[in-house]
């Protein structure tokens, strides 16, 4: 099955569904037409009231607006059979009647309108008694034309049979029933616009999000090129050293990495008189020092202190030494940046310091 066929009797479906709940709403206040040969008589809803002719009054129409219209058809345009069926095939009655349609209908199954009943047989309990009613579409068509010249719409269209006019009627044709009603019909047209709309609000909220997305990607790619450039001009600005001529290059790297001597001597300033350095390493900015102490915890301090140092932290346990009066500490830290060794180290912070 294709599916726009899916889709068309879906829709057919959920429309069929709100005609029945109007239907519903609407036969709390229902109004029976009887189709005579003098014209339309309301036979309930307004006793008594109705017009001889094809016209109804204005003020019957105005009063029966919004109400659920039954039309009766005249039992002499319908046409009555029975038949007999086994009281388990009560659930299948509908069934059974359609496919013996063409049997017992004097029209084309095509073209006739039909509707059955079905009572427990007087005779016999264990069967049936299944009452079909039937005329012609032609009929049913001219009767909801005719109704509808008056001011009315038919909501149903019921019958009974001309030798049991008190048995109860027999709707014929529903609104909600005929396929083609409801396709053609305000319903179906209601739930098509109501999906189109929900399809176009999806697409324009969708098309948003992606324009969305869209801005605050740029402002991150803006935002981040920002963020590069000022990290930049908080380096220094300074031009890369590859840049630089081969005399301007040694003095960048001559004063971006300090000698052993400016360590060395940072360090006997720092570290004091009880204090002890075995082992000192510079590699790649990062110094290590290993020696001996009495209070090696309050050798970090003085340290970061100096300003050549960051990051002071000891990278191996701190342990006796043999004789178990000094301490065996393991230092390590990173020089600290050019720019903040000469903020350290500026004659005026070195005089407030003093």
């Amino acid at each position: 099955m294709r599916i726009d066929t899916i889709f068309r009797r879906w829709i057919e479906l959920l429309a069929a569904l709100l005609v029945a709940l109007q239907e519903a709403r609407r036969a709390r206040r229902a109004l029976v037409v009887q189709h005579t040969e003098a014209g339309f008589v309301v036979s309930q809803g307004k006793p008594g009231a109705g017009m001889a002719g094809a016209a109804l009054s204005p003020e019957l129409i105005r009063e029966s607006r919004g109400q659920f219209v039954t039309l009766e058809l005249p039992a002499a345009e319908v046409a009555q059979r029975r038949i007999n069926v086994p009281a388990q095939a009560r659930d299948f009655a509908g069934g059974i009647v359609q496919n013996q349609l063409d049997r017992l209908s004097p029209w084309p199954p095509g073209e006739v309108a039909y509707g059955f009943a079905v009572d427990v047989s007087p005779d016999d309990s264990a069967s049936l008694d299944v009452r079909v009613l039937m005329t012609a579409l032609a009929t049913v068509d001219a009767a909801r034309e005719q109704l509808a010249a008056a001011g009315l719409a038919a909501d149903r269209i019921v019958a009974r049979a001309q030798a049991e006019p008190s048995a109860a009627a027999i709707a014929l044709w529903s609104r909600r029933g005929s396929a083609s009603e409801v396709a053609a019909g305000r319903p179906f047209r209601l739930i098509v616009a109501a999906l189109v709309a929900l399809l176009a609000v999806s697409a324009s909220v969708s098309a948003w999000a992606l324009l969305s997305a869209s801005s605050i990607r740029a402002e991150t790619d803006d935002v981040a090129a920002r963020s590069a450039a000022l990290q930049r001009q908080a380096r220094g600005g300074r031009a890369p050293a590859a840049s630089l001529d081969p005399a301007r290059r040694a003095w960048a790297l001559k004063d971006g990495s300090p000698a052993m001597v400016t360590v060395l001597d940072t360090l006997s300033q720092a570290l004091p008189d009880t204090a002890y350095v075995t082992e000192l390493t510079l590699q790649k900015g990062t110094v290590r020092i290993v020696g001996l102490s009495s209070d090696a915890p309050s050798l970090l301090a003085p340290l970061e202190q100096s300003g050549l140092f960051a990051d002071v932290h000891f990278f191996a346990p701190t342990t006796r030494s043999p004789d178990g009066t000094l301490f065996l500490y393991h230092i390590e830290a990173r020089l600290a940046p050019a720019a903040a060794r000469q903020e350290n180290t500026h004659p005026e912070n070195t005089h407030k310091e003093k």
